[in-house]
């Protein structure tokens, strides 16, 4: 018995609750992605460069990596 898979939409939200998820979804990705990075051997910190405000009261800090690969042991 074979099932077929059909899309399903998200229901329609406000543009705040999806700006939310977008925010969301990217952070996922970015620690998955330091994960991946600590892995292969290098270390990340992640640092606030600025905050964008929005005139409104609204505001985010926007971020930027600094990698550095760490030294093997010497034997």
């Amino acid at each position: 018995m074979t099932e077929e898979f059909h899309r399903v939409d998200r229901p329609e939200t406000d543009e705040q609750t999806r700006a939310i998820h977008r925010v969301a979804d990217a952070a996922h990705r970015l620690n998955e992605a330091v994960q991946r990075a600590v892995g292969a051997g290098v270390s990340v910190e992640l640092i606030r460069v600025s905050r964008h405000h929005s005139g409104t009261g609204a505001w985010g800090d926007q971020l930027v990596p600094t990698v550095r690969e760490t030294k093997a042991p010497a034997d």
